[in-house]
């Protein structure tokens, strides 16, 4: 099949393109609406005249992709609150850092941190000027306050700052990911700060919230586990804020982290159930429209439930067209409707192009309607239950081929075990969630019954037991995998061209796939060559001093943290995989290091050093040393003194100030991050 021959992916893919563009170029928003305007206005006359033409010309389908083009910018414009005046950022009453009085209102209650409890809320008003936009609020952790809810109204005094780019290499930028969400600042304060409004609007995800509110309230009544109570929400409501971090872990390591995602295979279990459960309707008058407006109604009152994140939109926005198109009696090309899906999805909300599971829900459901069919025809067994299981399993090996590139490069492992978790739990899945929508349902009208809520608690007791037991399989988990984006494109272009040449063997396709092989040992080769480079690294570690020397491939690491908490330490290793290093060794921290002809003076907590043996041209400050800056840039005359971790607070202030004065250079990592020195 060729899938470049359907409008509709075409049109899509000009659309990714115009987005894509949007994050590298910055164009006016009123320049953007007038040439979009333009250009769909002269698509449409050029339409009335060519449709009635025999023969159809090429600037006509120029013209419609950079239609499409131009339309991609100017939705990721439009969906961008600072380009609007409204704006808190383009506020004239803003200013960073300095006390302003805020109103704000809670949108979306976050997984807490270990201090603090974390919201995104929208900024209503900066003192009496109305405003608008999203920002995070850490509020400090009380054990005597409950927090808030969806839709409360504060009004606070704070400060308004930055958000903080990653410290070190290669670590994930919370910054960045915040951004994608058009979030651009946070603020700080604690519960005894805030005064909360009454009020009596509320938005859909406020309704939504105090729905998920109640149906936890019920169930909290009966002898649900925390953990089995935290899955339900996982699975039926959409929320894993609570999810224990060794439950999460063990999902992921077990291949199975999908499962806590509401997704297309929830979504297309939900789907069937409701298709099952409302066919009595299809024998009353216009029944079957009636059905599927029901079903169209609930497969979104399930989205908004679950909280309109990427991947259940996605999946209902794909479901709903599958539900209208059963509805006719039509066929249902899936590559329409994802593209369709698609298309709608960036349309209304552009920033889903940049989340990780949009973009691995499509490629894992595009690799199983492409690949799945392939592998399961090279075996059908003839009994039924070994067919459901092959199915699965040919299902759960497809949709790997479409992941495994991107999944490598944003979390770098790869459980290999995935298959057995999947066999295990997939086919029961749909039991889990009827039983589970049938619990909730029960549980508020108030007549659930205990031995239910025990039995449903039990499988998913038994479900968890299940992923436990495999992700402990460690010597199945590979992990600390170093991958780009550049062998992402390399291997999914090998994919591609196997696909190509198995549907179709010739010469040209062959000597396509051996190309590509030779592409990507180039693009092996060039980070191999890449890697072989020299650095000298002073990382931000709070409370500690790390330290490393790369010579080419050779790592050798510095520290003064316990074999313990080194051990458990992630910022080595995110450097390493980034770097594509594997050859480590660790040493003691020493006095003096010497840098391609540079030297670096290590002064440590007893400030002693020495002013005959040489010239340093960089100092670094560790363990807050009891010494005079003022007096050490006099006698040994640095070009930069850098100030880690490992020091205290009011020292580094103090010391900032100093080399200000001095015209010295001053490098804080744990504002500025950590230095290199090539």
């Amino acid at each position: 099949m060729k899938l470049l021959n359907f409008t509709i992916i075409k049109l899509t893919i000009c659309l990714i393109i115009g987005i894509s563009i949007s994050y590298f170029i910055t164009i006016p928003l009123n320049y953007l609406v007038v040439k979009s305007c333009f250009l769909l206005g002269l698509l449409f006359v050029i339409f009335l005249f060519a449709k009635n033409q025999f023969k159809k010309t090429i600037w006509f389908a120029l013209l419609a992709f950079v239609s499409m083009v131009s339309l991609g910018l100017l939705t990721e414009s439009v969906h961008n609150h600072q380009n609007f005046k409204t704006h808190y950022s383009n506020s004239t009453l803003l200013e960073l850092d300095a006390t302003i009085p805020l109103t704000l209102r809670i949108r979306e209650h976050l997984k807490p941190g270990n201090y603090y409890d974390k919201y995104i809320v929208d900024i209503l008003k900066i003192e009496d000027q109305t405003v608008s936009g999203k920002t995070l609020i850490n509020i400090q952790k009380d054990s005597l306050n409950k927090g808030f809810k969806i839709d409360d109204i504060l009004i606070i005094s704070t400060e308004i700052k930055n958000l903080n780019h990653a410290l070190n290499p290669y670590q994930f930028d919370y910054k960045n990911y915040l951004e994608k969400q058009y979030i651009y600042h946070q603020v700080f304060t604690d519960y005894n700060s805030i005064y909360k409004i009454n009020t009596d609007k509320h938005t859909i995800f406020g309704l939504a919230a105090s729905l998920r509110a109640t149906i936890n309230s019920k169930l909290s009544s009966y002898n649900f586990k925390p953990d089995e109570l935290a899955i339900i929400n996982a699975l039926l409501l959409g929320q894993r804020q609570d999810i224990s971090q060794d439950i999460q872990n063990s999902y992921a390591n077990a291949g199975a982290i999908h499962i806590l995602a509401v997704s297309g295979l929830h979504v297309g279990i939900v789907l069937l159930l409701l298709n099952f459960v409302l066919k009595p309707v299809e024998y009353v008058k216009h029944g079957k429209i009636l059905k599927v407006i029901a079903i169209l109604a609930l497969l979104w009152s399930f989205a908004i439930i679950a909280g309109l994140s990427a991947s259940v939109t996605r999946a209902v926005t794909m479901f709903s067209i599958i539900a209208v198109a059963m509805h006719w009696k039509r066929p249902t090309n899936i590559y329409n409707t994802l593209a369709i899906s698609m298309f709608i999805l960036l349309l209304i909300k552009p920033i889903f192009l940049l989340d990780v599971g949009f973009q691995m829900s499509y490629l894992a459901v595009i690799a199983i309607v492409t690949i799945q069919p392939l592998i399961y025809r090279l075996w059908i067994p003839k009994l039924k239950p070994v067919n459901y299981l092959w199915q699965i399993f040919t299902v759960t090996i497809a949709a790997q081929f479409g992941v495994v590139p991107i999944s490598l490069y944003y979390f770098h492992q790869f459980p290999s075990l995935f298959f057995v978790s999947n066999l295990v739990i997939i086919p029961f899945l749909g039991l889990i969630l009827g039983f589970g929508i049938f619990i909730i349902i029960l549980a508020l009208l108030n007549v659930l019954p205990n031995f239910l809520a025990t039995s449903y608690g039990s499988i998913i007791s038994m479900m968890n037991t299940v992923v436990n037991w495999v992700s402990k399989q460690e010597q199945f988990l590979i992990k600390d995998i170093s991958f780009s984006w550049l062998q992402v494109f390399g291997w999914y272009v090998l994919i591609i061209l196997l696909l190509k040449l198995y549907k179709k063997r010739s010469v040209l396709n062959l000597s396509l796939l051996l190309t590509s092989v030779l592409l990507l040992q180039g693009v092996y080769l060039f980070h191999k060559i890449e890697s072989q480079t020299n650095q000298f690294i002073v990382f931000h570690k709070s409370r500690f001093s790390l330290i490393a020397n790369k010579t080419n491939t050779r790592l050798q690491i510095a520290h003064n943290m316990d074999s313990l908490t080194f051990k458990n330490d992630k910022v080595i290793k995110n450097y390493k995989v980034g770097n594509f290093n594997t050859n480590t060794k660790e040493d003691t921290l020493n006095a003096v290091y010497t840098i391609n002809n540079n030297h670096l003076l290590v002064i440590d907590s007893l400030g002693i050093y020495s002013v005959k043996t040489f010239q340093p041209d960089f100092i670094l400050l560790r363990n807050s040393p009891k010494t005079n800056l003022q007096r050490l840039i006099d006698s040994l005359n640095p070009k930069l003194i850098i100030a880690d971790g490992s020091n205290y607070k009011s020292y580094v202030e103090r010391w900032e100030v100093t080399c200000l004065k001095q015209n010295i250079p001053f490098h804080q990592t744990s504002k500025k991050g950590a230095y290199s020195i090539e």
